[in-house]
Formats: structure tokens, sequence, C-alpha cells
């Protein structure tokens, strides 16, 4: 094992499989001379020149565009976005084209691309820059939806979607890529699709993805002092979800709560909900309870940021009102 930041397990990803298939190319804004706008990409025009490693003007749709006719030409590109806000710019060509192009073409374009960047809240940017696209993004048939929450995470699920034959929105964090951890030495693939219980537990299963599992983390540490002990599953990839796992986790512990960094109304939690009144309902003893972003538009006051996020205090408290403790 070595340890890493989240960036580096990123960049090391994209680097062997360009290095393994000379049709992956990145593009994308400031990725090539400026070495990307979070760093991500340092070092990567040095190594594989400027027709791999491609800067874009600030156009989000014209460039988006692009990939998709470069993947239906038997090219493999990862799209940089240096946020998923400025993706809305772009949501026509994700969509309507990216998403629907094997059914609409009886099966005859693939379109194999990555559209990769930072996702959600990161400090104080306003309600335009800190939007959650995971339900956004998985709402739509013909795309994967991959959400990790560490560098190992990363860099096994990043290499697995670029050999992935499927579009695949990829979302990451700002407030991730300088986060460090430990990932195994040499090549290793992470399967998009399989959860991971990243913590055991007995008495209440915490589903979450992302950069939110920090808070969820925090809040099982000061759980297990007052005698909850919570198995924490990552679900890592949010279309599709691993309802497997956490249903076998809610059969152990009869109890669940989700926690996700976007607004309630039409969730990922929305749907884990409904799948286990669906599939678990005689294993639950309580009803399922999630912990969301409040239902606005994100605050700039960081008074307000804290209150409009899941944090410790209302996770806590979700899982006790699962344990009729409150």
């Amino acid at each position: 094992m070595k340890t890493v930041q989240f960036r580096e397990a990123l960049r090391e990803a994209m680097s062997e499989e360009m290095r393994r298939d000379e049709n992956v190319f990145l593009m994308g804004e400031e990725v090539a001379e400026y070495n990307g706008a979070y760093k991500v990409s340092q070092g990567m025009l040095d190594e594989f020149g400027e027709k791999r490693v491609i800067d874009t003007p600030i156009a989000e749709l014209g460039f988006t565009g692009i990939a998709v006719g470069a993947s239906m030409n038997g090219l493999r590109p990862i799209v940089e976005f240096m946020t998923w806000n400025f993706a809305i710019l772009a949501a026509d060509q994700i969509i309507n084209s990216a998403a629907k192009m094997l059914q609409m073409s009886g099966g005859q374009y693939h379109c194999p691309i990555v559209f990769r960047g930072g996702n959600g809240t990161a400090g104080q940017l306003g309600a335009t820059h800190s939007q959650a696209f995971e339900s956004f993004y998985a709402h739509v048939p013909g795309l994967k939806v991959v959400t990790p929450s560490n560098p190992a995470d990363a860099k096994g699920l990043l290499k697995s979607a670029i050999r992935d034959e499927s579009p695949i929105v990829f979302l990451e964090s700002e407030k991730m890529y300088g986060d460090k951890g430990e990932i195994p030495e040499g090549e290793y693939l992470i399967p998009i699709g399989v959860a991971d219980v990243k913590q055991k537990g007995s008495d209440v299963t915490i589903v979450t993805f992302g950069k939110i599992i920090k808070e969820v983390f925090k809040a099982a540490e000061e759980l297990k002092k007052e005698g909850i002990v919570c198995e924490v599953i990552d679900l890592r990839t949010v279309r599709p979800i691993d309802y497997e796992t956490v249903v076998e986790s809610i059969k152990k512990t009869n109890r669940c709560v989700v926690v996700e960094e976007s607004w309630p109304l039409a969730s990922i939690s929305s749907e884990i909900a409904y799948h286990l009144q669906r599939y678990a309902f005689d294993y639950l003893d309580a009803p399922v309870m999630r912990v969301t972003q409040s239902d606005t538009p994100f605050p700039f006051s960081p008074p307000l940021m804290e209150e409009a996020l899941p944090n410790v205090s209302r996770i806590m408290k979700a899982v006790k009102a699962t344990m009729y403790r409150n």
C-alpha cells in the first residue's frame, strides 16, 4: 500500500489507462498547460502531449459534443468539467446524445466516455456553484453514475469507468482533492455497481456515498460512545445501485438511515427507502430515516451552510429516531 492524495489517485488512473490504450484522451478547461484547475492532470501534458491532453475553450456544450462524436468513432474521451455546475450547459449532449446513442442507433454506436469533475458544495461558492448532481444524472437511463469517497475507490472506479462501454458520470468533490488515503501498489480495478461496507455494525445501517461519508463516520464514532454500533455502507455507485448489499445489512440491523448531500425530493435516499419497504419490509423495525441537504438553494452564509448540510447532530438524531431513543 502507498499513501496518495485523492487528486493523485485520479491522475494515476487516467495515466495508467492512457498508457494502456492509445484511444484514451483527456480534454477540458485548463487540463493541459495549467495542469488542471485542481491539479488532477498535473504532468500529463508533458507525458502524453497536446493531442491527448487537450485544453478546450470555455464552451462545455461544444467540447462535450466533440467527445460524443469521438467516442462514436472508436476513441475513449475523458471529459473534465471544472465543476459539475458548469456541466448544466452540456446536459443536452450528456442526456440527449451520450445516454441515448446506443438505443437510438439500434446498438451500432457505444459512447464510452467518462465525464468527471468537482460536484457538490465546496465552501462559500453560492447557490449556483454548490449543487450535488447524483440524483439528477442517476435519473437518466443509459448513464452510469459513480461517486467515490476516498482515494483507493477513486482510482479503482475511474479505471473501470474508462474501460466501460457506457457513458459514465464520475462525481468527485473539490473538498476531497487534497484528502490522503492508502491505495494498493500496482494495477487494480473496482467494479462499478458494487457497494462497500466500510464499517461493520449491529444496531443501525447508515447508507451514504461521496464526501458526506466523513460526517457519517464522525456521527458513528459518537454513537458508539452511547452504545449504538452503526454499519456504514458506501454505495460508491448510484446508478446502478447495489441494493443487495443494503438489504442484506438490513436483515442484520433492522434499521436504516440514508445520508446524502443532495436535496430530499426525488433523491437517492428516496429510492433506497422505496426499495427497502418493497423488498425488506418484514425486516424493518422502524421507518427508514433520511438526512439530506435542506430543500433550498444552498446558502452563502457559513452558519446557514452548516445548517443546510447533513451534520453529525442531524445524523445522530436520525439514528436514535430509528431506535426510538429520541
